[in-house]
């Protein structure tokens, strides 16, 4: 079950029973892969995409980054992976939609950071 057991009691303190506690760990496991999966199809649908990532090596306010690929799994509600562009990559831990053209990810070592990724500049404005 996704809740550890200090949640659970105290789920079940207010009134749930097992049966609500796992239907709703299933909930959030579900909704969490739905995630990964829109992730990583945003970035299989945008050859470029641009974001609000502080680039030692840019001067753009919004910086452009060609993608290779997003491989974005899951393990109950964690979301990990890796994002590569053409000449980089980087650790994901963690995301979501905000909107049909832009998202927001936790990126790891090098970055450490939350990022928003857009299919335009316009959007991140």
């Amino acid at each position: 079950m996704h809740f550890d057991q200090r949640t659970q009691q105290a789920l079940r303190d207010v009134g749930l029973e097992i049966d609500d506690l796992r239907a709703a760990s299933e909930a959030v496991v579900d909704a969490v892969a739905a995630d990964a999966a829109a992730l990583e199809a945003f970035f299989d649908e945008h050859d470029t995409v641009y974001s609000d990532m502080e680039m030692a090596h840019s001067s753009a306010a919004y910086p452009e980054h060609e993608v290779d690929y997003a491989d974005i799994t899951t393990h109950a509600d964690e979301m990990r992976g890796w994002l590569r562009f053409e000449t980089w990559g980087v650790p994901v831990e963690g995301g979501r939609i905000l909107g049909e053209d832009s998202v927001e990810l936790s990126l790891g070592p090098t970055i450490d950071d939350r990022v928003r990724f857009a299919a335009d500049r316009e959007t991140l404005r």
